[in-house]
């Protein structure tokens, strides 16, 4: 590994292009190989031995092209395919995922009561409260299923009344009564963080938005700077999206999450 390796990350689909946004603003200087697989989307629905394959594919290909660390921008793939990610870099690459960091700001932070909206399939699986209790048992962990929130937002409704209407109709709820931090365990969610905090600004709430993307990429930006594999000067080489599916409604969409135009290239694993 050398710090002008580029840094590889990947999703099943699009939404971990927030994750790719916040590496490129805390370090500019990086090359970034981004990988959707667009023709598995959603993986929530997906058992964990197919999303394993998945990952591992995706991983293999990431490594080919250079990679120095490979971050696993999605939730679901996060909670079941760390470790072969894991162990298929071995000394070749770093892996990260965007669970374990959001996991330790909470207990950095000393937050006594954290509440969690995700998929169905992020919340069903319990990763984030299971991590939360592991990492300390004294944390009052609420998860809250929030399915409408992701394909709200791949409708480009993150503004106005009707995302106003179903963001408060799930986080007014007796679950998520007195918390002090609220975690965003979806890639997509980022985007509607402004419309969160202001809800609870309306509320005369005090709660802390912890956005996986940005703690994520602060903590890849941590290890890489200890490690001395930070980019020191930026690379000459543009920034490559790549997709295992493509239609012209995903490069369109690709602007919503990157906030700024991508050109997608479509690789078959």
């Amino acid at each position: 590994m050398n710090a002008n390796q580029p840094i590889g990350l990947f999703d099943s689909g699009i939404g971990g292009l927030t994750v790719a946004n916040a590496l490129a603003k805390a370090m500019p200087n990086e090359r970034l190989i981004y990988f959707g697989d667009t023709a598995h989307l959603p993986y929530g629905d997906k058992s964990a031995d197919l999303i394993k394959g998945y990952a591992e594919k995706i991983t293999h290909f990431l490594l080919d092209n250079h990679c120095k660390a490979i971050v696993i921008a999605c939730n679901t793939a996060s909670s079941v395919a760390y470790e072969v990610v894991k162990d298929i870099c071995a000394d070749n690459a770093i892996a990260f995922n965007v669970i374990d960091p959001v996991v330790a700001k909470i207990k950095e932070e000393n937050y006594q009561k954290v509440g969690i909206i995700g998929t169905l399939g992020t919340i069903g699986s319990n990763i984030y409260y299971d991590k939360i209790k592991a990492a300390k048992s004294s944390i009052r962990a609420y998860s809250l299923a929030t399915p409408l929130l992701a394909p709200m937002i791949e409708s480009g409704f993150i503004h106005g009344q009707i995302s106003e209407l179903v963001i408060e109709n799930y986080l007014v709820n007796d679950i998520l009564e007195e918390i002090e931090a609220i975690v965003l365990g979806c890639t997509h969610y980022p985007l509607i963080k402004k419309q969160i905090e202001q809800l609870y600004d309306r509320l005369h709430k005090s709660v802390d938005v912890l956005a996986t993307n940005e703690i994520a990429a602060e903590f890849v930006k941590k290890v890489l700077l200890e490690k001395g594999l930070m980019a020191n000067q930026k690379s000459t080489e543009p920034h490559h999206f790549y997709v295992s599916d493509y239609t012209a409604s995903f490069e369109q969409t690709t602007r919503l999450f990157y906030g700024a135009e991508v050109k997608l290239e479509r690789v078959n694993l």
